[in-house]
C-alpha cells in the first residue's frame, strides 16, 4: 500500500522533522516500509503556465500543430505540438529550454522543418496521472509563468508498506491511521477529520433499507441529489495516481479517495437504479455482471447487496454494472458498511477476484467508521459540488456491535514484561496519543481499547504493552542478559527416530533429502503417465493442478527424479512428509507421516538397484529397532507400481510398508535408459515398533563352519521359512551371497553358518541340518541345485 506523506500532514503537523528518519521509526516501530522511498516532483523543474496565443496547421503534417505561446517571460516562444486538443487561448503546462521532466531535459528541437523552443506537457509527462489524451488545460485565471509546482502539489514523499504487516491492523489501512501513528511517534498532536453535520439531516425522509443477513455488521446509506460535477480536483487526482489508483470519475474518486483516507470502503450507487436497499444471500446461483464487465458466478454463500430482489453489487468486493455512476447521474445513493470478514475472505476467493475493498474487509473493519466516512463525504462533496443537495436522513441499520475491550494492569505487570523502567506519564502519554482511553489510579492503569483497535487486534494486556513499548523504541531498550532457568527437553520418540533415519540414509548410503508440498501434481503426473488417485480435494483451489491432497509421495518423488534424471546417472532422493488417506467419522482429514524413498540409475540393474534399497531399509531398521524385516508379495493396485515385483515390509509380522519397481511404460516416459525403484514406509509403525535392543552373546572358542547351499528359487523368503521350521540351534547365522538365473530358472544361493557352543562340529551333524531343510523345500518343489 502506497502512503503520501503529504497526506498524512494533512492531520498532522510534521514541520521541522526528517521524513525519512521518522519513516524509518514507523517502519521499526509499526509497519514494514519497502525499501524504496519514491520523491515525487524532485526531478521536475522548468514546467510554468502557459498561454496559447496562436495556433496553425503544420504545412506538411496532419497531427502537428505551429504554436506560439505565452510563457510569462515577456516573450512569444515557438513551439511545435501533436496534441489534438490545442487551441487559441487554452493554459496550459509549459516545459521551457532547460526545464526537467524525470530523465528528459528540454532543448530546442527541430520538428518536421520547424524548431521547437519547449513543449507543451500531458498529465502523464508532468507524472501527476497516467492520461496522455492530450495536453494539460488549466485554469484560465492563473498567472502566466507561474511554476506548475506552485499550481498543483506535485512534490511529494510516497512510501510502500507492506501489506503482510497490516494483517492485523484494519486502522492501518488508511491515511488516518497511519497519521495517528506518525502523530504518536513524534509527538505531535493528531488532528480531527474534518466532516459535516448529520444531525442538519434528521428531518428527511429515510432510505428503505433492510439488513436480512447477519453476515452484514452495519451498513449506513444518504442520497444526494443535483450532482453536477464529473472530473476530480487535480490535487485529488494527483493523489489517487501516486497511490496507485487511477481516475474515473469525480464521484467514484471520491469513494475511492476515502477508502485511501480513512480505510472505510464505500460504494456509490446511481439512485435511478437502487430504490429499496436489501443485503441477502440467494437460495439459488446466478449470474452477475460487475463493474469491470465481467460475469461471475454467485453462489448461494455470497452476501449481496439488492434493490428489491435484484442484486446490484457483492457485499464488500465490487459493484455492478447496471448501477454503476455514469456521465448523466445526477443523483447518487451512497453505501458505507461493514461485512463479516470471513465472508468476504470466502467469497472473494470462490470469485477470484480479489479488490481494494475486500482486501479491507478481510482485515475485520471498525463498524463504528461507517458513519463517520459518510460525514466526511459530505464534507468533501459539498466543497468541490457546491450545488449538491442532500435529499435522505443518514439511514444507518446497525446489526452487530463489537464487545467494548478494558484491560486493567498495573505499574508492575509493565516493568516486568519490558524489563526496563517506563513512567507512568509516558504510558499515559503513548496510550492516549494512539486513541486508548487510560485512567491511572495509584500505578493501576484501566485502559479502554478504541473501536478501530478491538476487532481483532487488541484484547490481551499483553498488547497493551506491545503499543508502550514500541511506540518507546525497541532501540531504546538496554542491552542486557536475561537471566532465566533453563531445563533440558527429552525430544519426542518420533522426532528422535525421524532424526535417525536422516542421518542413516544421508551418512551411509548418501542420499539427498527433498521436501514437497501435500497435494497431487495432475499436470505432472500425466506427462509421466501415472493416475491421479481420488481423494480430499481443496475447496477453490486456485489451480486445478494442485486441487487434490495426495495419499503416497511416490509419485511426487517420480516427478523430482524425472526433472533430475540429466544431472547424474545415480542418485536416491527421500522424504519424510505427510499424506491424507481420506476422512475419518468426523469428516476430518486421516493424516499419516510416510517415509519415501526413491532411487534412479542408469548403471545398475532393476535387481542390483531394489536390493540396495532392501539393504537401506534392512540397516535403517537394524539400527534403530534393533530387528529384522521379512517381504511378501503385494497386489500392484496403481499403474505406476510393477505388477510383479511389488511386495509389502514386514517387522515382526506387521506390514510397516511397501517396496517395488517402476512400472515398464511408466519407466520409458521416465528416462528410457534409467531404472527406478521406491519404498514408502508408514513413519507412525516404524516408531511403534519395540526396540529389540543389542543382545551380547560369548564368543564360541570353537571354530564354526560354512556351508553355502544353492536352490533353484524365485525367492528366498521360502528358503528362509524352511530353516526357521527345522530350528537348529546349531545356526548361528544365516545369508544371502548370491543369485543368479539359468536354463532351469533363478537360483539363489545361501550361506548357513554353524557352531557348537561347547565342541568342535563334524560334517555329519551339519549335513544332517541342511538335508533336513532340503527335504522340507522339496515339499514345495525348490531343489538344491547341485
Amino acid at each position: 500500500m502506497f502512503i503520501s506523506y503529504n497526506w498524512i500532514q494533512d492531520f498532522v503537523d510534521l514541520s521541522g522533522i526528517d521524513p525519512d528518519e521518522l519513516i524509518h521509526r514507523f517502519s521499526l516501530s509499526t509497519a514494514e516500509v519497502e525499501n524504496e522511498i519514491f520523491y515525487k516532483g524532485r526531478d521536475l523543474s522548468g514546467v510554468v503556465v502557459a498561454e496559447i496565443l496562436s495556433v496553425e496547421n503544420h504545412p506538411e503534417s496532419k497531427k502537428l500543430h505551429l504554436l506560439k505561446v505565452d510563457a510569462g517571460d515577456g516573450k512569444t516562444t515557438d513551439v511545435v505540438c501533436g496534441a489534438p486538443n490545442v487551441r487559441v487561448g487554452m493554459k496550459t503546462a509549459f516545459a521551457k529550454v532547460g526545464a526537467r521532466l524525470g530523465e528528459l531535459e528540454i532543448t530546442p528541437r527541430a520538428l518536421a522543418g520547424y524548431t521547437s523552443f519547449g513543449m507543451c506537457c500531458s498529465e502523464k509527462e508532468i507524472g501527476m496521472s497516467d492520461d496522455n489524451g492530450g495536453i494539460m488545460e488549466l485554469d484560465p485565471a492563473l498567472v502566466n509563468g507561474t511554476d506548475i509546482k506552485d499550481v498543483f502539489a506535485i512534490d511529494d514523499i510516497v512510501f510502500e508498506v507492506d501489506n503482510k504487516s497490516l494483517t492485523n491492523r484494519p486502522d492501518l489501512w488508511g491515511h488516518y491511521g497511519i497519521a495517528r501513528e506518525f502523530a504518536a511517534l513524534a509527538g505531535r498532536e493528531l488532528k480531527p477529520l474534518d466532516v459535516a453535520d448529520l444531525t442538519a439531516y434528521e428531518s428527511l425522509p429515510e432510505v428503505d433499507l433492510k439488513i436480512e443477513n447477519p453476515l452484514c455488521y452495519r451498513y449506513s446509506c444518504l442520497r444526494f441529489e443535483n450532482i453536477s460535477r464529473h472530473v476530480s480536483p487535480a490535487n485529488m487526482r494527483i493523489r489517487l495516481f501516486y497511490c496507485g489508483m487511477r481516475a474515473i470519475n469525480f464521484l467514484a474518486d471520491l469513494t475511492n479517495y476515502l477508502m485511501l483516507e480513512m480505510g472505510q470502503p464505500m460504494h456509490a450507487f446511481d439512485s435511478r437504479r437502487v430504490e429499496k436497499i436489501r443485503v441477502k444471500t440467494f437460495a439459488q446461483g446466478f449470474d452477475f455482471q460487475t463493474l469491470d464487465g465481467v460475469e461471475r458466478k454467485i453462489d448461494e454463500n455470497t452476501l449481496m447487496i439488492c434493490n428489491g430482489d435484484t442484486p446490484v453489487a457483492i457485499a464488500g468486493i465490487m459493484g455492478g454494472l447496471a448501477s454503476e455512476i455514469v456521465e448523466d447521474t445526477t443523483s447518487l445513493t451512497l453505501e458505507s458498511a461493514t461485512f463479516d470478514a470471513v465472508s468476504v475472505r470466502k467469497s472473494s476467493a470462490r470469485l477470484s477476484h480479489r479488490t481494494d475493498a475486500s482486501q479491507r474487509y478481510e482485515k475485520s473493519l471498525d463498524p463504528e467508521m461507517t458513519v463517520t466516512a459518510i460525514a466526511r463525504f459530505v464534507r468533501l462533496l459539498s466543497e468541490f459540488d457546491n450545488g449538491v443537495k442532500v435529499t435522505s436522513r443518514l439511514t444507518d441499520e446497525y446489526a452487530r456491535k463489537y464487545d467494548s475491550v478494558v484491560l486493567d494492569f498495573d505499574k508492575r505487570f509493565v516493568d516486568r514484561y519490558t524489563g526496563i523502567e517506563i513512567g507512568n506519564d509516558t504510558i499515559v502519554k503513548t496510550l492516549t496519543a494512539l486513541g486508548f482511553g487510560v485512567e491511572l489510579e495509584n500505578d493501576h492503569f484501566t485502559v479502554k481499547v478504541p473501536s478501530w483497535r478491538a476487532t481483532k487486534d487488541v484484547t490481551l494486556k499483553a498488547d497493551i504493552i506491545e503499543e508502550i513499548t514500541r511506540i518507546y523504541g525497541y532501540d531504546n531498550f538496554d542491552i542486557h542478559t536475561a537471566v532465566a532457568p533453563l531445563y533440558p527437553v527429552r525430544p519426542f520418540e518420533e522426532k528422535s527416530v525421524e532424526e535417525q533415519v536422516k542421518d542413516i540414509l544421508v551418512k551411509s548410503f548418501g542420499l539427498h533429502e527433498v521436501h514437497s508440498y501435500i497435494w497431487e501434481y495432475t499436470d505432472e503426473y500425466k506427462k509421466l503417465g501415472i493416475e491421479t488417485e481420488p481423494n480430499v480435494k481443496l475447496l477453490n483451489a486456485s489451480n486445478p493442478n494442485i486441487e487434490t491432497i495426495r495419499r503416497s509421495m511416490i509419485p511426487n518423488q517420480l516427478c523430482q527424479v524425472k526433472i533430475n534424471t540429466s544431472y547424474a546417472p545415480s542418485f536416491g532422493i527421500f522424504e519424510i512428509g505427510r499424506v491424507v488417506n481420506g476422512l475419518d467419522e468426523q469428516g476430518l482429514c486421516r493424516e499419516e507421516k510416510k517415509l519415501a524413498v526413491t532411487l534412479f540409475s542408469k548403471t545398475e540393474t532393476a535387481e542390483e538397484l531394489y536390493f540396495k534399497l532392501l539393504h537401506m531399509l534392512a540397516t535403517v531398521t537394524d539400527d534403530i529397532k534393533h530387528k529384522s524385516l521379512t517381504y511378501r508379495a503385494k497386489e500392484a493396485t496403481l499403474n505406476y507400481i510393477h505388477p510383479r515385483n511389488y511386495n509389502a515390509v514386514l517387522c515382526n509380522g506387521v506390514e510397516i510398508g511397501g517396496i517395488g519397481i517402476l512400472h515398464p511404460t511408466v519407466s520409458k516416459k521416465m528416462d528410457k535408459k534409467g531404472t527406478t525403484v521406491f519404498a514408502e514406509i508408514d513413519m507412525s509403525a516404524f516408531v511403534a515398533l519395540t526396540d529389540a535392543g543389542i543382545h551380547y552373546c560369548e564368543t564360541c572358542k570353537y571354530p564354526c563352519i560354512e556351508v553355502d547351499v544353492t536352490y533353484v528359487s524365485p525367492k528366498f523368503e521360502s528358503i528362509r521359512r524352511a530353516i526357521e521350521a527345522v530350528g537348529s540351534e546349531l545356526i548361528r547365522k544365516t545369508s544371502v551371497v548370491d543369485t543368479y538365473t539359468d536354463e532351469n530358472g533363478k537360483a539363489i544361493t545361501v550361506r548357513l553358518v554353524f557352531v557348537h557352543p561347547d565342541r568342535t562340529l563334524v560334517k555329519e551333524e551339519v549335513m544332517e541340518t541342511v538335508d533336513r531343510i532340503t527335504e522340507l523345500l522339496k515339499k514345495e518343489n525348490i531343489f538344491m541345485k547341485a
